[in-house]
């Protein structure tokens, strides 16, 4: 098989060596390629979702399937569909971020989500920790270290109807087919990114 970087013509690629020395041409080249790769975005997270089929770590469900089971709970809630996302990928990061799971869901999904949709995802794991951090010497009380924030409560929700209920064997959840034109929807333009000008000129 060809390398991905042998798969462009030297003519289609920018002739910088620094970023100071491109012009609009370079550039052009770099946009054109960056609008294209942004589209797949979606395929992308929906195969790195993928990988958490059959990672139990323990839990009675594997980890696919406590997603699949959180945003069944949130669309059978009758939440929107950015929130049902994100109750979809909400642990994504598990695989790459072993000690900050919940930051690097927010991370993916920040360009798509209202703030209080993003703040949810992000400090969830303190939250969940109510549920088990005592069992691990930890303070089970660490979200209240966020009492005061206004979207506490509203974290606090999440976790308790859909996040920490979602490890049901018997749960009748929604297959990722469902969700997945969900995600292409909500990830097919970003609602803020210093990089939607970018994408805009593709539009025009």
């Amino acid at each position: 098989m060809q390398p991905a970087d042998t798969l462009h013509s030297v003519a289609e690629r920018a002739k910088f060596r620094e970023m100071k020395e491109g012009t609009a041409e370079d550039w052009a080249i770099i946009g054109s390629e960056y609008r294209a790769f942004a589209k797949g975005l979606p395929d992308r997270v929906l195969d790195h979702l993928k990988l958490l089929d059959g990672d139990f770590g323990g839990f009675p469900v594997c980890r696919l399937e406590h997603s699949l089971q959180t945003a069944t709970r949130a669309h059978r809630d009758g939440r929107d569909e950015r929130y049902v996302v994100m109750a979809l990928l909400h642990d994504i990061g598990d695989t790459l971020g072993s000690y900050n799971h919940p930051e690097v869901a927010a991370a993916i999904i920040k360009p798509f989500v209202s703030e209080e949709v993003h703040w949810i995802c992000q400090n969830h794991g303190a939250f969940q920790g109510y549920y088990y951090f005592h069992f691990l010497g930890m303070d089970k009380d660490a979200r209240e270290a966020f009492r005061d924030h206004p979207h506490y409560e509203a974290c606090k929700h999440f976790c308790e109807t859909y996040d920490q209920a979602a490890f049901d064997p018997d749960y009748d959840s929604e297959p990722l087919e469902f969700f997945e034109p969900m995600v292409r929807r909500v990830m097919a333009r970003p609602l803020a990114s210093p990089y939607a000008k970018a994408l805009d000129e593709d539009a025009a």
